[in-house]
């Protein structure tokens, strides 16, 4: 009997600074997702794609178009997964430039479907609408499906082991984590998957080949 292959869950991680406190919240929201499908009964595994490493052969593909290996890489492991966690710090109210290059790169149609659980950074709770105003439209444009709940942490989050802040009546981040992780785990557990590609196929057919089309 043939066993399927773990359900990957793609972890875009646009942090700048190392250590990073979007990183650690990606890192949070993609093993609450693997814990969430294995409730489900089913097998996943979290793979960190840490963009901060990759940021000068970004830029490089933005202007020429050709990919290192390591965006290659990166790119692969994102639109071939079964589902994604994309954080981004939040800089003036967005998404920050980093983040945004790596999906221009992307290739049309890749992540159309894709179950995303949206989430972001920043120092105070002033830019918690963030993720319903950037980055939701933003993969909205890309045809992925964003679960309902997006994750904001401010820095006050990461100070308290429950994640409370006693200043406001926001869910504990614990909890924010948990239930966008169970929102994506729904989905990729119910997603007809895509079988894997075969290097050897032909794109084309004899009759076009002969022809010279």
């Amino acid at each position: 009997m043939t066993t399927a292959a773990p359900h990957t869950i793609a972890v875009v991680s646009a942090g700048l600074r190392d250590p990073s406190s979007t990183r650690l919240l990606a890192d949070r929201l993609g093993e609450a997702a693997v814990r969430a499908l294995a409730e489900r009964g089913v097998v996943g595994h979290a793979v960190t794609v840490d963009l901060r490493p990759i940021a000068a052969d970004l830029t490089t593909m933005l202007l020429t178009g050709v990919p290192s290996a390591a965006v290659r890489e990166a790119l692969e492991t994102v639109t071939h997964a079964d589902g994604v966690v994309a954080v981004s710090p939040i800089f003036s109210g967005s998404y920050n430039g980093l983040f945004k290059t790596f999906f221009d790169v992307v290739d049309d149609g890749a992540l159309a479907g894709m179950p995303v659980l949206l989430g972001a950074t920043a120092g105070t709770a002033r830019h918690s609408l963030a993720v319903e105003h950037a980055l939701r439209p933003l993969f909205a444009y890309l045809g992925a499906f964003t679960v309902p709940t997006g994750v904001f942490a401010a820095t006050d989050d990461f100070g308290h082991s429950s994640g409370v802040r006693a200043d406001d009546d926001v869910a504990p981040l614990a909890d924010r984590v948990a239930r966008g992780a169970a929102e994506l785990a729904a989905l990729v557990a119910t997603r007809e998957r895509k079988p894997p590609a075969d290097p050897f196929a032909l794109t084309e057919s004899f009759e076009d080949l002969l022809r010279g089309t």
